[in-house]
């Protein structure tokens, strides 16, 4: 198998983790709570995904897809509300598929191709690690946040044995 072709189903494997699971915060709180901002510095549950959603446009749809990058990053963290839990989840989830597509069909010749983005050099596959990355970890922060507001275990482990041991 090629490298190049074991890292894009790899990457593809572990972005399709993060829809079920904020799908899973999101049934667990009210639309009041998706909304909820507990100081000035942190962001509500709508705006992380609203981020996400503009994160992985800006770098799989514009620069992977060469799309027109249309992305305003401030309304995302500024939006005060707007969407329901479904609209959020059903933006988050239809982003990340057309990614996922975009992904799945990248030639190799465009893993190395050198763009801007946000400003900065990246590869196709910097986009990729970008994008695998940063979606993980504001979905860590969605689930933390899930988890202080509704004092549950989200159960994304519940049908594995963490446990075993490497062998």
């Amino acid at each position: 198998m090629k490298i190049s072709k074991e890292f894009i189903q790899q990457s593809i494997y572990y972005l399709s983790l993060n829809p079920p699971r904020i799908e899973k915060c999101l049934q667990q709180l009210s639309e009041e709570q998706v909304w909820k901002k507990p100081n000035a510095n942190t962001n509500s549950i709508g705006n992380l995904i609203l981020h996400l959603c503009g994160n992985i446009t800006q770098y799989a749809h514009s620069s992977l897809g060469n799309e027109k990058d249309e992305r305003q990053r401030d309304l995302e963290f500024s939006a005060p509300g707007g969407f329901s839990k479904k609209e959020l989840l059903e933006k988050i989830t239809t982003v990340t598929a057309k990614a996922i597509l975009m992904i799945e069909n990248i030639p190799d010749t465009e893993l190395l191709r050198n763009r801007k983005v946000q400003g900065f050099d990246h590869t196709g596959i910097s986009i990729i690690i970008h994008i695998t990355e940063h979606f993980s970890y504001h979905v860590g922060q969605i689930a933390f946040f899930t988890k202080l507001l509704c004092d549950k275990d989200l159960g994304f482990y519940a049908d594995c044995n963490l446990n075993t041991l490497n062998g």
